[in-house]
């Protein structure tokens, strides 16, 4: 979990946060939570469902969770929540693929 609050250059219309800001910031959420348990991955798609428009300088709170995983692909799912009122702003559901140490190693040195 997460929380992030959107400034000025996160808009989309004014004092609207563009929806590729929250899209970026979901994606990372579910990344970081395989990341924060040893695993490295690449998003392979994501799927995002906009529920309610964010203001600029509005909190919210980014929540990741694993649903699946079989070998090297999990599915991810992803939750905005607007941490003033709880409503869940965005949600989204991803699939990574996971990388072994060998060919994290070979990304990294290109």
């Amino acid at each position: 979990m997460s929380e992030f609050t959107p400034g000025e250059h996160h808009v989309g219309y004014p004092g609207v946060v563009h929806g590729g800001m929250i899209y970026s910031a979901l994606d990372d959420v579910m990344a970081n939570w395989l990341y924060l348990r040893g695993a490295r991955a690449y998003t392979a798609s994501c799927r995002i469902r906009y529920r309610t428009p964010v203001a600029v300088g509005e909190p919210i709170r980014l929540e990741g969770r694993q649903v699946e995983r079989r070998r090297k692909v999990t599915k991810m799912e992803g939750r905005a929540v607007r941490a003033s009122d709880g409503e869940v702003v965005a949600t989204a559901t991803a699939t990574f693929v996971i990388l072994d140490e060998t060919e994290f190693k070979d990304v990294r040195t290109g």
